[in-house]
């Protein structure tokens, strides 16, 4: 099973990357999410990535972020009639919060408005994610939490990218800790990044 991939971006479309890993070219699959935390070719990125066995070929999807990937697995998984290329539709169309929010709301017309899932589609994964994702009430949490769970989600994808560029683990974090106390917790990801790199650079 091949769980991530290391290596240089050489060619990016919002559906397919190219990664050049020690001399290999992989070709991956993406949602349009991670599409847009990729780096500019020829930078290093991490991706984490799932790997479809079929008759006729391996199919590698890779992901920026590990609740992407976790929800890829959770609608191939456990929604009768959702494969791969739907999933990453989903993704493409919907972000993992707002995607939570929706099953637990149960908010079919949202969901139904994605490319490629029609009503009965946004119906089975109300249906069948319900369970999985928690009731409606335990998603509304409080204003409180909700916005540290999006700030924690923010710093892991900014650090993540810092991380891509050569940054140490242990660096990343701090650099955009930093850069998110100045910055204020409404900041975008693209913001912490370029902060981070900015006084890096000073």
């Amino acid at each position: 099973m091949i769980t991530f991939l290391r290596g240089k971006v050489t060619d990016a479309l919002p559906t397919q990357v190219t990664l050049d890993v020690n001399g290999v070219g992989y070709d991956v699959l993406i949602p349009l999410s991670s599409f847009d935390k990729l780096p500019a070719p020829g930078r290093d990125v991490l991706l984490l990535t799932h790997l479809a066995i079929r008759e006729d070929a391996h199919v590698l999807y890779g992901f920026m972020t590990a609740a992407e990937r976790d929800m890829f697995r959770l609608l191939i998984n456990t929604v009768s009639g959702i494969g791969p290329k739907i999933a990453l539709n989903v993704l493409s169309g919907m972000n993992v919060t707002a995607l939570r929010g929706a099953v637990a709301n149960g908010d079919v017309k949202s969901l139904s408005q994605i490319s490629g899932v029609g009503k009965k589609t946004a119906e089975r994964i109300v249906v069948e994610l319900k369970d999985k994702i928690g009731s409606a009430r335990a998603w509304e949490a409080s204003s409180a939490q909700r916005a540290l769970s999006e700030s924690d989600q923010k710093i892991n994808d900014a650090v993540l990218a810092l991380v891509a560029l050569g940054f140490k683990q242990a660096e990343a974090h701090e650099a955009i800790r930093a850069t998110q106390v100045l910055l204020g917790s409404q900041a975008a990801v693209e913001d912490l990044v370029r902060a981070a790199l900015k006084k890096g650079a000073a």
